[in-house]
C-alpha cells in the first residue's frame, strides 16, 4: 500500500512545478501539461521535444503502476528518472537564476522520490 502512495504523490508532486521566464511569464507544469495534450491532439509536431514527451511517459507509466496489485519498481525508478529530467533541470535552473519559487515548487518531489527510492530499495 505504501508503494501506490508514494507513487501517487510522485504524481502529485510532478504536478506542481512552476516555470517563470522573461516578460512577466509563468505557469504551473499542471496548467502547461494541459495545454501539451490539447495541442497533442490538434498540432502533434509541436509538442514533441524530449523535456514534454519523457516527463508525461513518466507519469503514465506512473499511473499504470498504480492500477498494479504490486506496483513495479522498474516502472517506478524509469518514471522517476523520466519526471526527474524536467524536474531537476528546473531545480538547477531556479538555483542558477536564484528563484526561490522554481526551487521550493520542485523540492517536494524531490523529497518523495528520494523517500520512494529509499523505500523500493528495501523491498526485494
Amino acid at each position: 500500500m505504501k508503494s501506490k502512495v508514494l507513487n501517487t504523490l510522485l504524481i502529485i508532486t510532478s504536478l506542481l512545478g512552476y516555470l517563470e521566464w522573461s516578460g512577466n511569464n509563468h505557469i504551473f507544469l499542471f496548467k502547461a501539461e494541459a495545454e501539451i495534450f490539447s495541442k497533442l491532439f490538434t498540432n502533434p509536431t509541436s509538442v514533441l521535444h524530449p523535456f514534454t514527451i519523457l516527463p508525461m511517459i513518466g507519469q503514465i507509466l506512473l499511473l499504470i503502476t498504480i492500477f498494479q496489485k504490486t506496483p513495479s519498481k522498474i516502472l517506478t525508478y524509469i518514471s522517476i528518472g523520466g519526471l526527474g529530467l524536467l524536474l531537476g533541470f528546473m531545480c538547477i535552473v531556479g538555483i542558477m537564476s536564484m528563484n526561490f519559487k522554481i526551487i521550493i515548487s520542485t523540492i517536494p518531489f524531490i523529497v518523495v522520490s528520494i523517500i520512494g527510492i529509499r523505500h523500493y530499495r528495501k523491498i526485494k
